[in-house]
């Protein structure tokens, strides 16, 4: 696997340098199910994502994959950059971590960043997630990656406003993270977790910002 041409200042045992003092909508965030307010807004999220990984590098804090395709969300064209892997998850709901968490970073035309968080548990092995690995240990050619079953197949999520969870933790980052888990197996999420086993943000202050919820029922 590639590694990343730019190197980076931070790591993840000096968090505590990272932050400015007046940031007030930092991300990662506890999501407390009982405390979010219905979203009024259609809130879909349609995905046209690529099949093809263009590439999956060892950025130096995450495993990361460059691709392309597109979310439509809530009615606006957001363009897929990335994905990479957090371990245990950034995210919690209701206090409770899960093994693993899976960014993709989108951007709007206008710079807007939105990210859709999805998280994993521990059961089945995942034949995408078997893709991903073939390709970071080089023994795929296609780098066909069948990217959007790696969502739950019911797209309800939370939504809030936050920032990116890396340096330089831009703020203003639209939050989408799916509830539904995706199982993964114990050999997979080590097959991962052998790059990057603690790549994770601390749970940050809510503060005065909103949780919405929004439900599907499929």
């Amino acid at each position: 696997m590639k590694k990343a041409t730019t190197t980076i200042d931070w790591n993840y045992l000096e968090q505590h340098n990272w932050c400015f003092d007046t940031a007030m909508s930092q991300s990662p965030i506890n999501i407390d199910e009982t405390k979010a307010e219905l979203m009024e807004d259609v809130g879909e999220i349609i995905l046209d994502y690529s099949t093809t990984v263009d590439e999956i590098i060892d950025t130096g804090y995450a495993i990361q994959g460059n691709v392309t395709g597109k979310a439509t969300i809530n009615g606006r064209i957001f363009h897929l950059q990335q994905f990479h892997f957090h371990a245990h998850s950034e995210h919690t709901i209701n206090n409770t971590h899960f093994p693993l968490e899976l960014h993709f970073v989108h951007q709007a035309q206008s710079g807007k960043v939105a990210v859709i968080g999805i998280l994993f548990m521990l059961g089945k092995e995942n034949d995408v997630f078997n893709q991903i690995i073939e390709i970071m240990e080089e023994k795929s050619t296609d780098h066909f990656v069948d990217l959007e079953k790696l969502f739950p197949e019911n797209h309800t999520f939370y939504h809030y406003l936050g920032s990116l969870t890396t340096p330089p933790l831009t703020e203003n980052v639209e939050w989408y993270v799916m509830p539904d888990l995706i199982e993964i197996s114990e050999k997979q999420l080590a097959q991962i977790t052998k790059w990057y086993d603690h790549n994770h943000r601390t749970i940050q202050p809510l503060h005065n910002r909103h949780i919405l919820k929004k439900e599907f029922d499929n």
